[in-house]
């Protein structure tokens, strides 16, 4: 079963996974390899495919493989042309708002919106995510980020 605090700890670890490839990304450290790992650790991309829907998006929408998700999070791949990298955007801070939390055993759902902070201000983005227990750890297996709709 999971637990609604899980999931806020696996929301926080999301945040501050995000936050170290930054951070390595302004070091000139391997940031490439801290993403690969961020993945790893966090997506379900080693037990199958996850539904990733990243908010920078356009011509390639869906990431169902971990070399997708890399390429949305650091770009650099050729396969992907329109990924700049949405990890290198110098974000400062992530904070989240929970419109609702619903836990189904083995499996929980989040959404609402998320906020980056960079030296640009705060960007607001809706999500939706799935997470799915992995012995004791929460893993994402969907991840459906999008702005919020204009009229």
């Amino acid at each position: 079963m999971i637990t609604k605090q899980e999931v806020l700890k696996a929301q926080k670890k999301w945040s501050d996974g995000l936050l170290k490839i930054v951070e390595k990304h302004q070091n000139n450290k391997d940031y490439t390899l801290e993403a690969s790992n961020f993945i790893d650790e966090i997506y379900a991309y080693n037990s199958g495919e996850v539904l990733f829907k990243p908010t920078l998006a356009t011509d390639v929408q869906f990431r169902l493989n971990k070399v997708a998700a890399l390429s949305y999070f650091v770009g650099g791949n050729p396969d992907f042309k329109e990924d700049k990298g949405f990890a290198l955007k110098g974000w400062t801070a992530v904070r989240w708002e929970n419109s609702a939390i619903k836990l189904e055993g083995a499996i929980a759902f989040a959404m609402g919106n998320y906020y980056f902070k960079n030296k640009d201000g705060e960007l607001k983005v809706e999500f939706s995510f799935s997470y799915k227990k992995e012995g004791d750890y929460l893993k994402i297996i969907l991840h459906d980020s999008h702005f919020p709709f204009k009229k």
